[in-house]
């Protein structure tokens, strides 16, 4: 995510002075993603001045209250305003949440510059083993103008830098691999666990 990382290391290195940096200020931003990295980029949007902000999340709006199948310890997936929506609310006057959203491309001008992106709302149904898949709503397409768009989904594992230096195995989503319940790598005496 160059946006935070360059961000944050401009913000520590010279409080932003040295420009080295994606301004969001001015801009039309588009985040999508509904995780703690959108959040993220909502609010570090918001402080740069954006002069609009919408958040995309593909997946249906979270319940207020736990559902039966989220119990503790699980991770709760419920509805929740974090910072990010609190700021863009006070500064837009709505929290810039649309859920059922599917990008479907990104739009640019003759010089590849983004202006925008096509999308499709989508409903969430079961299919005949039971598993949730999305539909598009035919007649739901519409164009969000946009001057950045920022990608903030699908998280796959921690940076390469240490699996490579002690040679440990990582699965399809770039996590190290471990044994479930014992943490143990293919490495001898290296575990992991967590969102590695």
């Amino acid at each position: 995510m160059e946006f935070l990382h360059a961000n944050t290391k401009s913000l520590l290195d010279s409080n932003l002075k040295d420009g080295n940096y994606i301004s969001a200020k001015g801009k039309k931003v588009v985040v999508i993603g509904g995780g703690d990295t959108g959040m993220d980029c909502i609010g570090t949007s918001i402080r740069h001045g954006c002069c609009r902000i919408v958040n995309l999340e593909l997946l249906s709006k979270p319940l207020e209250k736990r559902a039966p199948g989220n119990p503790w310890p699980q991770w709760p997936r419920v509805y929740h305003v974090d910072y990010g929506h609190q700021e863009a609310a006070a500064k837009f006057g709505k929290d810039p949440r649309s859920y059922e959203v599917l990008t479907k491309q990104f739009i640019g001008d003759e010089n590849g510059v983004v202006k925008g992106l096509e999308v499709v709302r989508v409903r969430w149904e079961k299919d005949a083993s039971g598993k949730f898949q999305f539909k598009e709503i035919e007649g739901s397409e519409e164009i969000i103008e946009a001057d950045l768009v920022l990608l903030a989904m699908g998280f796959l594992g921690p940076e390469s830098t240490i699996a490579d230096k002690l040679g440990l195995e990582r699965d399809g989503r770039s996590n190290f691999k471990a044994d479930y319940g014992r943490f143990a790598t293919n490495v001898e005496g290296v575990f992991a666990a967590g969102d590695c």
